[in-house]
């Protein structure tokens, strides 16, 4: 699928799925500086210990803002049986639809790319991991496994399979210098296998949180949502007993990776533990179910309309984020109001931000303008 502005919009779309990788998104391009301000400004007990949750952890744990990426990866896995199960079911070939899935992954892996300064051609510099690369090809992997099986079970040992692999590779390969079960920065695998085969920059300089093996296991998470995609579209836009399962599917997630966590395989963002997909796979499950209930349940919900329009350009945002200086934009418009403002003038400006992003969106969004890859 080459990127394309598409003058058209899908007739039906599983709103919540809009709704929440707008929702996801709106984290990335400003909510969470607002509540970080705030919590500076305010002094409140409760935004300043919601503040502590809005940055990623050093190493491992898990905090709110270490699911960001994880939820948007777990979100392009649902879309996968709508896009492509639909176009299975009108004729389409596997090969054709392998060739497309491939060719979106190497868009975004060069999209990547040139988000991380390729096109300043200072190779010796270059990060070529990115969050667009691993969204690309762990959804390519996924998408893939969809098209290669043919049931939702086989698709399930797939996702098992790849979750028991980075786990066993972890905890039992031998890391030349370090040992079996080095689970830090230097001695995990996979920062052993980012220094030995990935070019270039890594983020975290002797690992990267995009590298190798981290996009093999977020692969592993987007299959999940793969098959949450697949149960909740075979029963129908609104099954209480679908909603129910996937409310038992998250809290099963959830249990594995605290049992795991407890016996000494912590979760680690940076280098997608087993225990860090079962932990943000569940709470995936979670949010996914409670957008679906209130959103999907109740055809004629109103509220979700900002959200979705976020989430239908997410894409746009995220480049335009990195293209426009939406701070400076915001000055612009905002500065004389904020000056008067006092303290409260960085929040005023965030907000602003906010505001001027969201609007160009839904200009887009009238126009029926969506960027897709």
């Amino acid at each position: 699928m080459p990127v394309m502005v598409d003058q058209t919009a899908a007739p039906s779309r599983l709103r919540s799925l809009d709704a929440l990788r707008g929702f996801d998104m709106l984290w990335i391009i400003g909510l969470a500086d607002l509540f970080l301000q705030l919590a500076k400004v305010t002094k409140v007990a409760r935004l300043e210990a919601f503040a502590v949750q809005l940055e990623h952890v050093e190493w491992d744990g898990l905090r709110v803002y270490d699911l960001i990426f994880p939820l948007f990866m777990f979100l392009s896995g649902v879309a996968v049986p709508y896009a492509l199960g639909k176009k299975r079911e009108r004729g389409d070939s596997r090969g054709a639809l392998l060739a497309g899935v491939w060719k979106r992954a190497l868009i975004l892996v060069l999209l990547g790319i040139a988000y991380n300064g390729g096109l300043q051609l200072k190779f010796e510099t270059q990060r070529y991991a990115s969050v667009l690369g691993q969204i690309g090809v762990a959804y390519g992997i996924a998408a893939s496994i969809f098209l290669i099986t043919s049931t939702w079970k086989a698709r399930a040992i797939w996702c098992g399979g790849i979750l028991a692999t980075i786990a066993g590779l972890q905890l039992l390969y031998p890391v030349p210098g370090h040992g079996a079960g080095v689970l830090t920065p230097d001695g995990i695998v996979n920062a052993w296998l980012d220094r030995l085969l990935l070019p270039g920059r890594l983020h975290g300089v002797v690992f990267d949180p995009e590298g190798l093996l981290c996009t093999l296991s977020a692969a592993a998470l987007t299959l999940g949502g793969v098959l949450t995609g697949e149960h909740v579209r075979a029963s129908g836009p609104a099954s209480h007993l679908t909603a129910a399962r996937l409310l038992v599917a998250g809290t099963g997630l959830l249990f594995a990776g605290w049992l795991c966590w407890k016996f000494g395989y912590p979760p680690i963002k940076s280098a997608w533990t087993t225990t860090f997909n079962l932990l943000a796979g569940g709470i995936c499950l979670w949010l996914f179910t409670a957008f679906h209930l209130f959103i999907d349940f109740r055809p004629q919900a109103k509220w979700s309309f900002p959200l979705e329009v976020i989430g239908m350009n997410s894409l746009t945002i995220y480049l335009a984020e990195k293209v426009l200086s939406f701070p400076e934009i915001s000055e612009f418009f905002f500065g004389g109001i904020a000056r008067l403002c006092g303290e409260w003038q960085e929040v005023v400006l965030i907000v602003g931000i906010l505001l001027i992003e969201w609007l160009l969106l839904w200009f887009l969004w009238k126009k029926r303008v969506f960027l897709r890859v």
